[in-house]
Formats: C-alpha cells, structure tokens, sequence
C-alpha cells in the first residue's frame, strides 16, 4: 500500500483510465463514484493512519457526493452499503468491504471495473 496519499496503487490508475474511457451518463457516473469509495477506503490503509476525524469527515463528504451522482441502482445500493461499513472500518476490515463492491461493479460497470476493484481488494488482503 501507498506510504502518502499521492502515491496511487494500480487498481486506482486503472479506474481513472476507464473513466477517461467511458461516455458521459450513468456508467461513467459509477466508475466516477467507485474510484472515490475505493480512494477512501485505501486510505485506512495508510501508515501512518489518517486521524479519525479526518477520516470520519471524507466519509461524510462522499456520501454527499454520491447523492448527485447518477448510477446503476445495484452499484447504488452496494456503495451505500460502503459507505455504511466505512464510517466505523478500521484497516482489516477494507479487504472485505472492497470484495462487496467486485460483483456490483461487474454486472453494472464491466469487467474491467470489476478487476480494478478485485486488485485493490488483493493489495488490501496482502498488506
């Protein structure tokens, strides 16, 4: 995992590159939505750790974000689910809270979006 958050792991960098791929609309709204819950949810991984406040506060502000944003209602409900587990996670629990969102990602996004997410969930795992 990235040591600072400028640095971004693969899974990251493939999923801004298949927002730049993808026509405006719902699609791209949920590939948009996806990069930001799976940036968040990195960041718990963060050694050192961000202060809980600083994280309670970003999580916040992408619920608010997600609620102007159009997306598949599959993706719509995992996020929020997400978001929900998010708000207490700490670090172990990242990897499954990542796994949640593969199946929704595939079906709505691509398999291309799914395998993005299935990476990060790897490095997760493997940290």
């Amino acid at each position: 995992m990235p040591s600072t958050i400028g640095e971004w792991d693969p899974s990251s960098s493939a999923l801004v590159t298949l927002l730049a791929q993808t026509a405006r609309g719902p699609g791209r709204e949920g590939v948009f939505a996806l990069w930001l819950t799976v940036r968040i949810a990195q960041d718990l991984l963060l050694e050192p750790p961000l202060p809980d406040r600083a994280h309670r506060r970003r999580v916040a502000a992408l619920e608010q974000r997600l609620t102007s944003l159009t997306m598949p209602p599959p993706l719509r409900r995992a996020l929020h689910t997400a978001i929900a587990q998010l708000r207490d996670a700490d670090a172990a629990a990242i990897p499954v809270i990542l796994s949640q969102l593969v199946a929704p990602a595939r079906d709505t996004l691509g398999a291309e979006a799914a395998e993005a997410v299935a990476v990060a969930v790897k490095r997760a795992r493997g940290r």
